[in-house]
């Protein structure tokens, strides 16, 4: 059973997004005013556990994102992240998944259920079951089937799914991070469980909590034409993935582009090995490290790229502090990180909260740009990051 049912999932997301917006990590025209919806839409590991709820936040009958709010202890935090502009409808998502299963000669008709599943955290799929059996599962917004348990090699490190393979978090993450991420887990939820909390918390109010959340704005930045922020807005732009498996391309045309190297997809997959649109396929492990070489290669050493294995926050800061955008690799998926925010709010766990925002080219031919991501619920395998050396 989940820890976090459905029911608690809105209260949290209140608590935790009225924090964020107090602090200043949202512009506040944006969120100020909005609701959490009381529509949670559960989302469960292949497993068959609940992983996380997903809730939109409305202002009125405009949707302006989605929170995603941690249910089992192995997230690590409680709200996980927040996806500006994206728009979330479970029930139209799963009528086309449905007509698709269909259309590829799938049995779901008589399917008894229609879920959403993490199988390859974080991108998504809708499973089809008729007595806890799985009929399908289609990946979201592709509506590829993805392939059953076992259909790639077993020989490979855990966290290091290959591409488009399903694979579970809960089973898959060593039992130490289980262990730190349970307490980080349930610390949170204690020190929420002992705040004054409001009568309408699922309201966007700052001005509510200013008196109950005393915090501090450590530091925050965000990707910029320079590092002179007062004269220049915010210079970043998402690319969504033009195949279900060229993420790393994807991401890599995001970083380029900030430079003004300016490849299609099609190039920097010839450059990558990662196929053809007809025939793609993704970057193996064994091959991360091309993505230096690739990169250098395509600015003619303009760039100087580095990989760096189990990044720490603090080598996100660092970059982003010099205006440069990174690549991050986290399991089976990459994207880019353009900026970061650090808080501190005492009455919440110690009050250390430090989010990412990350440009992520999945859904294909989309992306979202996920606002806020807490850094401690994801698992950072490599980070490029890029300088440049000639002009």
């Amino acid at each position: 059973m989940a820890e976090i049912e459905s029911k608690d999932a809105r209260m949290l997301a209140g608590v935790e997004l009225n924090a964020l917006a107090l602090a200043g990590v949202f512009p506040k025209e944006r969120l100020v005013g909005a609701e959490v919806s009381a529509q949670a839409t559960p989302v469960y590991d292949i497993t068959g556990a609940v992983l996380f709820h997903r809730l939109p936040v409305e202002r009125g009958r405009e949707q302006l994102g989605a929170a995603d709010v941690a249910a089992d202890p192995v997230m690590g935090d409680v709200l996980i992240a927040y996806a500006d502009g994206m728009i979330w409808n479970p029930d139209a998502l799963t009528g086309e998944a449905r007509e698709v299963a269909r259309r590829r000669g799938y049995e779901v008709d008589g399917a008894d259920e229609a879920r959403f599943v993490a199988y390859s955290y974080p991108k998504l799929g809708v499973q089809f079951l008729r007595g806890g059996e799985e009929i399908a599962l289609l990946e979201l917004f592709t509506w590829e089937p993805v392939p059953p348990a076992g259909a790639q090699s077993k020989e490979r490190t855990p966290l290091e799914p290959e591409n488009f393979e399903r694979w579970s978090l809960i089973e898959e993450l060593p039992a130490t991070q289980r262990r730190s991420r349970a307490k980080r887990f349930h610390e949170r939820l204690r020190s929420i469980g002992e705040l004054k909390i409001p009568r309408r918390v699922y309201e966007i109010d700052p001005d509510v909590w200013r008196d109950i959340l005393v915090f501090q704005l450590v530091e925050t930045r965000e990707i910029r034409y320079s590092l002179r922020t007062s004269h220049h807005t915010p210079c970043y732009e998402l690319r969504g993935q033009e195949t279900n498996v060229w993420c790393v391309g994807a991401s890599s045309q995001m970083l380029l582009d900030f430079y003004r190297y300016e490849y299609t997809q099609d190039r920097l997959a010839e450059e990558l090995g990662l196929g053809t649109k007809s025939n793609p396929n993704g970057l193996p492990y064994s091959q991360v490290a091309h993505v230096v070489t690739a990169l250098e290669a395509l600015t003619g050493n303009g760039l100087d790229v580095t990989m760096i294995t189990n990044p720490t926050f603090a080598t996100f800061r660092n970059e982003i502090r010099a205006n440069r955008p990174l690549i991050s690799f986290v399991p089976g998926h990459s994207r880019t990180v353009a900026g970061f925010t650090e808080t501190r709010i005492p009455v919440l766990f110690g009050g250390s909260n430090r989010g990412l925002l990350v440009y992520d080219p999945w859904p294909p031919n989309a992306g979202v740009i996920t606002r806020w991501e807490n850094f401690a619920t994801q698992t950072y395998q490599y980070a490029y990051t890029a300088e440049v050396t000639k002009i």
